[in-house]
């Protein structure tokens, strides 16, 4: 194995989590008679360029099928943040209709619905097929690919600005999509990338954001070399509280002299340096706080079991497979979970098999524990939930350390 980005065979094992299915092949009751595939799911760190990736050992084509089941705009707390999002950027760089903005990784138009409600043009590039349709459903100009450059080269228009949200880590082939990214945009354009940030990743222990799916785990010091070699400049960054703690990056061309470098980078780079982003060391020491958080979260399964206590569970995201793959946690302690996803009710958790119902269930069932599967939801999740107390439910989230609320 070589390293995704700069070719080097300079890997140190960073996390290693066993062999698990896909955290998005999710199970009809039929399937559950066919053999799981699995695939290992272990994380190497690059020593040369300090990128954290998995070996890749299966195509986008089999997560981003014509079934895809993530759809962004199911989360209230997820649309607050791109409406405030599009709100922003079209104040900070001027946007107008003759602006145009496109979206990589566009999902049902939860996004670019923003923009376009602003008066500004928008192109949403989607390669699953069930979702890009959701978005032409709501007028949302979308086009069905992968994006890399034979897309880019098929796209006769560059953007004033280019988004990806959550879409860097998927991408298999970082090199042509960076280059692609850098060819659709206009030569004053801003590009906008957001990403888990991994520095968040490693002092929180989420591990269970580690999954097939994602090829790359990011901080600003392994993004800032890699658009650097490819000819776009990081100018700003923010901090974000997405998805346990992300970053959102500004990128222009690196020629691109009306834009100045902001304090934030070199800020954030002295905070990465300062965690230990750029020691070995730092990296080598994650597996042992994994087997920690593992070892809670199990003893909390044996205590409510001794105690005679009913666990169900909240969501079926992908970071919540891992979780219970990687703890071996099947239906014989967590009976069921719920999802207010109607893609993926009635279906089954790969690799545990655990049924996934919609949201009712739980109030039919009446638990003492809900554990939070998507805990960077936990606020939203709790406010919806919260009628549980009423016959003493409590809240359960396993991280970045076990909670009950």
């Amino acid at each position: 194995m070589n390293c995704r980005f700069c070719k080097s065979s300079n890997l140190h094992s960073f996390c290693d989590l066993g062999s698990t299915p896909l955290s998005n092949a999710f199970l009809s009751k039929k399937e559950l008679e066919k053999k799981e595939h699995v695939y290992p799911l272990h994380a190497f760190l690059c020593a040369d360029c300090l990128l954290v990736q998995l070996p890749t050992f299966h195509n986008s084509s089999e997560i981003f099928s014509d079934h895809y089941p993530y759809f962004s705009s199911f989360s209230i707390t997820w649309l607050e943040h791109a409406k405030n999002f599009a709100l922003m950027a079209k104040k900070r760089f001027g946007l107008n209709h003759n602006s145009l903005v496109i979206e990589i990784a566009s999902n049902d138009g939860y996004l670019l619905q923003y923009f376009k409600s602003l008066g500004v043009q928008v192109l949403g590039i989607e390669p699953a097929k069930n979702v890009a349709q959701v978005a032409r459903e709501k007028e949302i100009p979308t086009l069905t690919c992968f994006f890399g450059t034979q897309t880019a080269r098929k796209i006769d228009r560059q953007a004033d600005l280019l988004i990806g949200i959550n879409v860097l880590a998927h991408v298999p082939d970082l090199n042509d999509f960076v280059v692609a990214m850098k060819r659709i945009l206009k030569r004053d354009g801003t590009l906008t990338i957001e990403f888990p940030h991994l520095l968040k990743l490693i002092r929180e222990t989420q591990f269970d954001t580690i999954y097939h799916e994602h090829f790359s785990y990011f901080s600003l010091l392994s993004v800032k070399r890699i658009f650097t070699y490819h000819g776009l400049s990081i100018f700003d960054v923010d901090s974000l509280p997405t998805h346990g703690g992300s970053l959102r990056i500004y990128a222009k061309h690196l020629e691109d002299q009306s834009k100045e470098e902001r304090a934030s980078v070199k800020k954030m780079i002295e905070e990465e340096e300062r965690f230990g982003l750029s020691q070995l060391d730092t990296y080598r020491h994650f597996s042992q706080k994994v087997e920690k958080v593992e070892s809670e979260l199990l003893a909390f399964f044996h205590r409510a079991k001794k105690e005679r206590k009913k666990v169900l569970g909240y969501g079926a995201p992908a970071k919540g497979n891992t979780l219970l793959n990687c703890c071996k946690i099947n239906s014989d302690d967590l009976p069921f979970t719920v999802d207010i996803n109607p893609h993926k009710q009635n279906k089954y958790l790969p690799g545990t098999h655990i049924p996934i119902y919609a949201p009712e269930k739980i109030f039919e069932i009446k638990p003492d524990y809900l554990l939070i599967l998507p805990w960077n939801l936990k606020e939203e999740i709790i406010s919806q939930m919260d009628a549980i107390r009423q016959w003493g439910g409590k809240f359960v989230t396993p991280l970045p350390q076990l909670q009950i609320y």
